[in-house]
């Protein structure tokens, strides 16, 4: 069966999407506390899409008791970094420990919460919560970790150069650039040359779109290693283009099926021409922890010798 036709591109989202890029170019740029409020605001409002959608399923989540967990997780992270007090190293190592504390007294916290309700919760019920823990706290929260990395082994080629030229900062813009250019590598290879469908699950896709948005990272990211000085800097930044690209089109087709299941068109409408905010952010989900574990594990490894 062919793919469906994708409709033009509206002005309304075109517009949409350059102002939400200019405003995510600032807040990296920025990086520190204005980061991590502009990650918290985005996720909130996310939770409480994927909160809806699960509600339209008849699933009654924990909804208040998740959405201040998931703001603890993202603070917690950043005062990790020590950057809420100068030299505050032993409060960084504190709230290194709160943060990883998190997840499992959350989950504590939220199968309690259900079980004081009128109507005891179910299991669908304490999976919802939990997940939108993970999905949109957990998950999110390695942008914040990408965005405070310091060690100038990371980027060599900035060593030296001022604010805002940070190795976090580098690598943070990166994974962006190499996200948005597997969305437009997707959408416009797809368009001309899609015959394929990729899933039953968003129609839309085709195999031909996901290999041209794979291409297209591919590209960014061995620019991007040559251009932050790795050694071998086309092979790896071409591998973490191509490894970021396929987590990218996971993010979308996790988001494409919960949409599916609860028999959803979009997450919600607050922006423009693009639908809720998951709409916009589902293939920023899973790439930072991929990133940041590749960047602080893998490539120190490589870079040696």
């Amino acid at each position: 069966m062919p793919p469906a036709p994708r409709p033009a591109t509206s002005l309304s989202r075109l517009l949409s999407g350059w102002l939400a890029g200019g405003f995510g170019l600032v807040v990296v740029g920025l990086g520190g506390w204005w980061f991590t409020v502009a990650v918290g605001v985005i996720v909130h409002l996310g939770l409480l899409e994927f909160f809806r959608m699960a509600q339209f399923k008849g699933i009654r989540p924990a909804t208040k008791t998740t959405l201040v967990a998931v703001q603890l997780l993202l603070v917690s992270t950043q005062v990790a970094a020590g950057s809420l007090w100068p030299g505050g190293a032993m409060a960084g190592d504190v709230a290194g420990d709160v943060a990883a504390a998190v997840l499992p007294a959350s989950g504590a916290v939220i199968c309690g919460w259900l079980l004081l309700q009128p109507v005891t919760g179910t299991i669908a019920d304490i999976a919802a919560s939990v997940f939108g823990l993970f999905y949109l706290g957990f998950l999110p929260s390695h942008w914040i970790k990408l965005r405070d990395l310091t060690d100038p082994a990371l980027a060599p080629a900035l060593e030296g150069l001022g604010w805002p030229w940070s190795p976090g900062m580098a690598l943070t813009l990166l994974a962006c650039l190499m996200i948005v250019a597997t969305d437009i590598g997707s959408y416009v290879i797809g368009r001309r040359l899609g015959r394929h469908a990729l899933s039953p699950i968003s129609p839309g896709k085709t195999v031909e779109g996901a290999l041209g948005g794979v291409l297209c990272a591919l590209l960014v990211g061995g620019v991007g290693g040559v251009l932050l000085g790795w050694r071998w800097g086309w092979l790896i930044g071409a591998v973490l283009g191509a490894v970021v690209s396929l987590f990218a089109l996971v993010g979308d087709l996790t988001e494409s099926m919960m949409k599916r299941d609860a028999g959803l068109k979009d997450s919600g409408d607050a922006i423009p021409g693009h639908g809720g905010i998951l709409d916009r952010i589902d293939s920023y989900l899973f790439v930072p922890a991929v990133v940041y574990s590749l960047v602080t594990l893998v490539l120190p490894l490589l870079q040696q010798g």
